[in-house]
């Protein structure tokens, strides 16, 4: 099949070379002409603009955005629906907030051009493994971008999960729970590392847990991967960063009445990662002082 693809950042690049080494033909175009250079590279036909991958596309087109969430989705989104017809198909694969996808499915269908909203999970490891990803829209619409999603994913990795707007809350949630899960890897390493008595070599129990035990996962294997590069990892910062989307499934919890106690604790934890010196803690050492005369650590 024949497919442009829109955002050559590090998920977006090994998309197109997964694509090309499936038989498929990419137009593939960035912002920075270096960046389409090294699509080109890889086999992809290069564009200069989004008219000219418009252009290079046969109708109907298929146009896949790979661009981050926010602005720059939605300004790349409208000015496609300025330039593609008819039947055209217009697919999200960021990780765009569900009820954007929802409101451009409603404006694109009045132009008669089809949307798909796909969650896509992956990450760099995608271009060898493939890439997990959560389809929402009309399903013949589905059905006919289904040889590039084979190609993309590995085996049983992709799905049609509902209408448009499904495809983005279900990567949204999908996320809410890796925080979740990455904060209770993170807990446990932290109560051995605090251990010294014992001298546990974290990089030797990752892997061990991988075999037969109930807590073996991919993470746990890049936990692995990650402590034999640095087992103390001391050369990494304690700062944490969110997409967006553990805030929004924190958000979708308070509006269903839904409890989510450990998805909103392991974002908590986020925010609390990027304080250089809490000043929240700093008043709870105080009022201990006050009331209870406990000692305080000065600077």
């Amino acid at each position: 099949m024949k497919i442009g693809l829109i955002g050559l950042g590090k998920m977006g690049m090994n998309m197109v070379q997964r694509l090309i080494n499936g038989g498929h033909t990419v137009i593939a175009y960035a912002r920075t002409p270096e960046t389409v250079n090294k699509a080109e590279e890889k086999g992809a036909v290069g564009a200069s603009s989004l008219k000219d991958i418009v252009d290079k596309l046969d109708r109907p087109r298929i146009v896949w955005l790979m661009v981050p969430a926010g602005k720059a989705t939605e300004e790349n989104l409208m000015d496609l629906a300025g330039m593609l017809q008819e039947g055209d198909i217009l697919i999200d694969g960021g990780n765009s907030f569900y009820k954007d996808s929802i409101r451009r499915a409603q404006e694109l269908k009045k132009r008669n051009i089809s949307f798909l909203d796909i969650g896509t999970s992956g990450g760099i490891w995608g271009l060898k493994i493939g890439y997990c990803m959560m389809i929402g829209g009309d399903k013949d619409v589905f059905t006919k971008v289904e040889p590039l999603l084979k190609t993309l994913a590995p085996e049983n990795g992709y799905a049609h999960v509902g209408p448009n707007g499904a495809g983005h809350f279900v990567k949204m949630v999908h996320n809410g729970i890796e925080y979740g899960m990455l904060q209770a890897y993170a807990e446990g390493f932290e109560i051995m590392h605090a251990k010294k008595e014992f001298n546990l070599d974290l990089h030797k129990i990752a892997g061990l847990w991988n075999h037969g035990s109930v807590v073996r996962s991919w993470l746990l294997e890049l936990a692995e991967n990650a402590f034999s590069k640095d087992p103390g990892l001391e050369s990494i910062r304690g700062y944490v960063e969110d997409s967006g989307e553990g805030r929004w499934t924190v958000a979708e919890a308070v509006e269903l009445d839904v409890p989510a106690p450990v998805i909103t604790l392991s974002l908590l934890e986020r925010f609390g990662s990027r304080q250089q010196e809490s000043f929240s803690a700093k008043t709870i050492a105080a009022l201990r002082n006050e009331f209870g005369g406990h000692a305080v650590k000065k600077k």
